[in-house]
């Protein structure tokens, strides 16, 4: 066993120091015994580190002298950003870039999982937050409706009986005791602020003294004030930032001031100033500080105006203006103080004697005077002090009223000012053409960068009748070009569309033709950019610039199908229909194989009754399109709705044949129908099943054929074939459950439906059919369960949300449930239309409207809100709007919606336009 202590025993080293190697030094207190010692010396500290090295085997050379030492000890310390010796210039290998790779795997990995737990904690928070609202968000809808709540109705709210305390404060009452209040109090209470005023025998007004008998000095007190107001002012004007020993600095804003006085009115301009004397005072420091600055002057006299010192105000800027006799506006604002006195022209003339080459005082001298001989008397002493003043010349020519004086000032002026553009143009207007045309070529050559003469060139061309024979705008582009002064192309657009505006057509076109493609490349989008500026002269008025501007891309993009349709909707909207059948006719010419235009030009010329012209074009589109199944059914239509029934069958056996589709044999079906030979249209659909089994629509004809037959046993065999062929039709499955319900079997129709959603998952309607079929059947807790389950499967559902809010809820619960729906749903026409018929509900009229034409805007295929804002306005509409919703309807050919569908693809309505069908569904709807 060894005798040595273990560490903690063992006694410190000689000269040890706690802390050394970490910088700290030794030290003692009062409370260490013995006299107080030093720490280590320099060469005891250095002795130590050279035994630490010793020991641990680091000692350095000792055939290097101590400079060395020193040298290797300072390299300890040394930046390793500035490393040297072994570790300087190190080569960067594979294994280094492989660490730095592992390592940035791991980072971006740990970054991955924090994302995705914060994302994760994030989603939890909002659903617990959700399901669990707090109070204040559960009375939200209610607190916003309180905005609507007006004045009267807060006036009129009933007081409320507080019944549980009423017992217990009338107690606390009576146990409460009043003492009747003594004279003497409420006097002194009266006599505690009255002042009244006598005369002292040395003349000074004094109050009378109060309850102490003290006199009260209101001289002493003003001065007083006056003294601390100016103490405030010097220090104000010492802290501004400038020369404190001088107090030439201010940190008060004249211009604020001023600012603030133009806007102020005499009844708010003492409200806002508050006190008047103290705003005085505070610019009377500083025109005192600074006198030679007319804005405080200006500001110190519109007090006084607003103060209604109208002489006090002339005469603080009378004395502005000889502190400052060059500012024009101290002397304009004294011209203004004194305009309705006989010293505004004596003013004035003052004012230029100060500052003769002042346009401004100028006209306003010109405009103190009555007489126009006064006037042109004025504005030619103007000018000959200010030849070069363009103001000056415009006001003149404004002066004369005969045109060839007038003719003559301009020549003088745009001889002293060449490079007026305005000068020149007002010249060519008063000269004839043919003098009008040398002035402007006066005026290109003084100013080869003005767009505007070329454009005034331009337009008198159109004036002269040359304007399509003469292309000005031609040139002009290309001598701006070289001048580098083109325009962009939206200044040339906002000049085509003044031009339009003035009546000038012919210019307009030729600047849209000659401007429109400049600084675009064939790279940019050009296509797109082109409609835009199209779409936008539109929303203008412009319609000119929007034509030109077609016509000039549909040169560039030919055969672009798009442009083409939207230059005929401009022609339709904006156009005459003679421009549209041009537009159309180029449009085919130009996209032979795109049946849509030919099926538009033929439908424009059958709704003009041109029968036989629609026929032509339709044949003209067979050529270029043979077999085209849409041109074969648009032939079809066209016969049918002339009354050629005959021709459309032999038109659809023929297309039957060529084209062979399902649709092609559906039209069939439908047509023979619709006739009423529902044997005809039976052996036909039986034929299209055989040649096409997977089409839906055809197994949905057959079997609204057998119910039309009475048939309901084919009719639901038919049906139930047809789902097991096509198991994702929605409508196939809807007609068959409707037909076992209609037949009584609810539970075979609940079946139906159960298969239906296994078949097609997370579909609204049928979820929405199921939960209707158990509130017919009156199982109206089964509905509410079946609800609540689609809500989960499809929680962004406008119709399963109205469903709900309708036929589920109870009528409190309809506008706070509205507003739930509206947050999950981002933008649903049902459910826009459902919230405005829950203000209608309300009689909120302008927002039941509003919310119904944001669903129209939203979707005006949507024929149920139509239907829906008709049946508004026929209640709370004007005969005008009802008959501008109708045209827009009719504009717009809606062909879905759930009653919509119903009512236009009735046998019976095969024949009705837009508008009858409108006003059926309107009638129809249920509330």
């Amino acid at each position: 066993m060894t005798g040595r202590r273990d560490f903690l025993s063992q006694p410190a080293p000689e000269n040890y120091v706690a802390g050394l190697g970490r910088g700290a030094t030794g030290f003692t207190t009062r409370s260490d015994l013995g006299p107080a010692r030093d720490g280590p010396s320099e060469d005891q500290i250095k002795e130590a580190l050279a035994k630490r090295a010793v020991q641990l085997g680091l000692a350095p050379d000792k055939k290097k002298g101590k400079e060395d030492d020193t040298a290797d000890d300072d390299d300890r310390y040394q930046d390793p950003d500035n490393e040297t010796g072994l570790f300087a210039g190190g080569v960067y290998d594979k294994d280094d870039e492989e660490a730095d790779k592992i390592w940035e795997w791991v980072d971006e990995r740990m970054d991955r999982r924090r994302r995705q737990r914060e994302a994760r904690e994030k989603a939890e928070r909002e659903e617990y937050e959700r399901n669990n609202p707090k109070i204040q968000q559960q009375f939200t809808d209610l607190k916003r409706a309180l905005a609507n709540v007006t004045d009267d109705e807060w006036a009129n709210l009933p007081e409320v009986g507080d019944l549980t305390g009423k017992n217990r404060r009338s107690k606390q009452q009576l146990r409460q005791r009043f003492y009747a209040v003594p004279d003497s109090v409420l006097a002194a209470a009266r006599d505690a602020n009255e002042m009244t005023t006598t005369v002292a025998d040395d003349g000074m007004a004094s109050s009378a003294d109060r309850a102490d008998g003290t006199m009260t000095n209101f001289a002493q007190i003003g001065a007083a004030r006056d003294k601390v107001l100016k103490s405030r002012l010097e220090q104000a004007s010492q802290s501004g930032g400038g020369d404190s020993v001088s107090g030439s600095s201010t940190s008060v804003d004249p211009q604020g001031y001023i600012t603030s006085l133009n806007k102020m009115q005499m009844s708010e301009g003492l409200a806002q100033v508050g006190d008047i004397n103290r705003v005085r005072e505070l610019l009377q420091s500083v025109v005192k500080t600074n006198p030679n600055n007319a804005l405080g002057w200006i500001a110190a006299a519109r007090l006084e105006e607003l103060a209604g010192k109208i002489v006090s105000a002339r005469k603080t800027i009378d004395q502005g203006c000889q502190r400052c006799p060059k500012s024009e506006d101290a002397w304009l604002e004294n011209i203004r103080l004194n305009h309705d006195s006989h010293n505004a022209k004596v003013i004035a003339r003052r004012a230029i004697e100060a500052n003769n080459r002042s346009v401004r005082l100028w006209v306003e001298a010109m405009r103190l005077e009555n007489l126009p001989a006064n006037k042109k008397r004025v504005i030619r002493q103007a000018l000959d002090y200010l030849p070069e003043s363009e103001a000056l010349w415009k006001e003149a020519v404004n002066l004369e009223e005969d045109p060839e004086d007038a003719r003559l000032m301009l020549a003088k002026a745009t001889e002293l000012i060449p490079l007026s553009v305005d000068l020149w143009l007002a010249l060519a207007r008063l000269e004839t053409p043919e003098n009008a045309q040398k002035v402007l070529n006066k005026a290109r050559k003084a100013v080869p960068t003005s767009y505007e003469v070329w454009i005034a060139a331009a337009r008198l061309q159109e004036q002269l009748g040359q304007g399509n024979k003469v292309n000005v705008m031609k040139r002009a582009v290309q001598v701006l070009a070289k001048e580098s002064a083109m325009p962009k192309r939206e200044e040339w657009i906002a000049e085509a569309e003044k031009c339009e505006e003035e009546g000038a057509t012919v210019t307009c076109g030729n600047i849209i033709r000659e401007t429109l493609g400049w600084g675009l490349d064939e790279d940019d989008d050009r296509k797109d950019t082109w409609m835009e500026d199209a779409r936008a002269s539109i929303n203008r008025g412009k319609y000119e610039t929007a034509r030109a501007i077609y016509a000039y891309a549909l040169r560039v993009f030919v055969n672009s199908k798009t442009m083409w349709t939207a230059a005929a909707d401009l022609e339709r909207n904006h156009g005459t229909r003679e421009s549209l059948w041009q537009v159309l006719e180029k449009a085919v010419e130009a996209c032979p194989k795109s049946e849509d235009l030919w099926m538009m030009l033929a439908k424009e010329k059958w709704q003009a009754g041109e029968v036989d012209g629609a026929r032509l074009v339709l044949k003209r589109a067979f050529n270029q399109n043979p077999n085209n199944e849409d041109i074969w059914l648009a032939a079809v239509k066209l016969e049918s709705e002339s009354g050629n029934e005959e021709q459309a069958r032999k038109l659809l056996e023929i297309a039957r044949e060529q084209a062979p589709t399902d649709r092609v044999w559906t039209k069939s079906v439908v047509f023979e129908r619709v006739l009423g030979n529902t044997e005809t249209a039976l052996d036909l659909v039986l034929q299209a099943l055989q040649l096409f089994p997977s089409a839906a629509k055809l197994w949905m004809l057959k079997g609204q054929i057998y119910v039309d037959l009475g048939k309901m046993g084919q009719a639901r065999d038919a049906y139930a074939t047809g789902v097991k062929a096509v198991p994702k039709s929605v409508p196939l499955w809807l007609l068959y459950s409707r037909l076992e319900e209609k037949a009584g079997l609810t539970v075979k129709a609940r079946s139906v439906l159960d298969r239906a959603r296994l078949a097609v998952p997370k579909n609204p309607e049928l979820w929405c059919e199921s939960v209707r079929l158990e509130r017919r059947a009156g199982n109206m807790a089964q509905a509410k369960s079946m609800m609540a389950k689609a809500l989960q499967e499809v929680p962004k559902s406008g119709l399963l949300w109205v469903e709900q809010i309708w036929h589920l809820e109870p009528r409190t619960q309809r506008k706070p449930r509205s507003l739930e729906a509206i947050k999950k749903v981002d933008s649903d026409p049902v459910l826009f239309v459902a919230v405005a018929r829950i203000f209608w509900g309300d009689r909120k009229l302008d927002k039941a409207q509003s919310w119904f034409e944001k669903a129209l805007v939203l979707d005006s295929d949507q024929g149920d809100s139509w239907a829906w804002y008709y049946r508004f306005l026929c209640q709370h509409g004007t005969e005008e709007k009802r008959a501008d919703v109708v045209t827009k309807c009719v504009l717009n050919e809606p062909r879905h919606g759930e009653v919509w569908q119903t009512v236009a693809k009735d046998p019976k309505n095969a024949r009705k336009g837009t508008e009858e069908i409108l006003k059926l569904v309107a009638a129809e709807l249920e509330e």
